[in-house]
């Protein structure tokens, strides 16, 4: 589940955004990213030349009814979290794991990976969303863990389903499925006291070729940056070698939304930016965190709606993202959610 990162300056004109309802910024002084940017020309000629066709055209996403959040049972363990309002700050703390901690971190998201495969095959027109959380909800609590999103800061829901043009964060509801949507879906679990974190862009019946090559990039991207993690390894290399392949394609990468730690918490330091960037630091042996790039066909600025969680892109243009999480090690990466 990506987080709101902190407010950036960009060498660019732009709106900075700021913090609200159910997002999470971290309070810093904001710190210059040094990101090459297409011009409007080069971009249009770019994806003009590139994109096999032309995305579907839909009509905007419109939110349904959300019904009341689902009970788990009073034996199923709770983060700290549930049953406050606000949603916690971003933890400092490096999350760092031993060979017992580990185990549970491979158990949680494990169990993350397999909601997630089992989602995936529900995804079909005239399915709502809301059939897709129930479904994930009952899975996870059978299995005898917590759906971290419920109650994170006021979240109603028990998984994010983000459709078309959602950024992230989208709200189960009544909205059915539409034959040629793509829809992510975003799954963490939390059990025996630690968070297992993934996400999928799913196709929903036909799509257009335009539309499976957004999806398919961005998948590409996550495992670009996965591919370079390893002990000692400077985080900004993640952001830059998936800027690299975003913009090969044509498609922009979405910096409003961050990876980050976690373990016993939800979301912690160290901040993944999939973006060019300066960011300093290192990556160490040991630790676990989520890498999880949004791209989008058009805009990457976002409009929030009131709800405070569902972020759509400002020009209605399609977006797409995957997440993993990630355990390093001195000669790579082990993604932990994996089935």
């Amino acid at each position: 589940m990506a987080i709101r990162g902190p407010s950036i300056e960009l060498h660019r004109p732009a709106p900075l955004l700021s913090g609200g309802r159910g997002e999470t910024c971290l309070q810093k002084k904001p710190f210059l990213v040094q990101a090459k940017r297409l011009g409007g020309l080069e971009k249009a000629s770019t994806r003009g030349a590139q994109e096999s066709g032309q995305p579907k055209k839909r009509a905007p996403l419109i939110r349904g009814t959300v019904s009341p959040p689902l009970p788990v049972p009073g034996n199923i363990p709770r983060p700290p979290y549930v049953g406050t309002k606000d949603a916690p700050e971003i933890a400092k703390e490096i999350q760092m794991h031993d060979k017992e901690s580990i185990v549970h971190m491979r158990a949680a998201c494990e169990l993350a990976a397999r909601v997630l495969e089992y989602a995936g095959t529900l995804v079909k027109p005239s399915v709502t969303t809301d059939e897709i959380d129930k479904a994930v909800h009952k899975m996870i609590i059978d299995a005898g863990a917590y759906p971290s999103p419920l109650g994170y800061g006021g979240f109603p829901k028990s998984v994010c389903t983000s459709v078309n043009e959602c950024m992230c964060h989208g709200i189960p509801d009544s909205r059915e499925l539409q034959d040629g949507d793509i829809i992510n879906i975003d799954v963490t679990v939390y059990l025996n006291g630690y968070h297992g974190d993934t996400s999928k862009t799913f196709l929903c019946g036909e799509v257009d070729e335009a539309s499976k090559r957004l999806v398919k990039v961005t998948e590409e991207c996550l495992l670009r940056g996965i591919s370079t993690c390893k002990h000692g390894t400077s985080f900004k290399k993640i952001g830059r070698r998936i800027s690299e392949h975003a913009e090969r394609h044509g498609f922009g990468v979405v910096e409003c939304f961050v990876g980050h730690g976690v373990g016993r918490i939800f979301h912690s330091e160290p901040i993944i930016y999939h973006q060019r960037n300066n960011r300093p630091g290192q990556m160490v042996e040991g630790q676990t965190f989520t890498i999880e790039p949004i791209l989008s066909m058009g805009s990457i600025d976002c409009d929030m709606w009131d709800d405070g969680w569902t972020a759509v892109t400002t020009d209605g243009s399609l977006a797409a993202q995957f997440e993993h999480t990630i355990l390093i090690n001195r000669t790579g990466a082990e993604i932990l959610t994996k089935c």
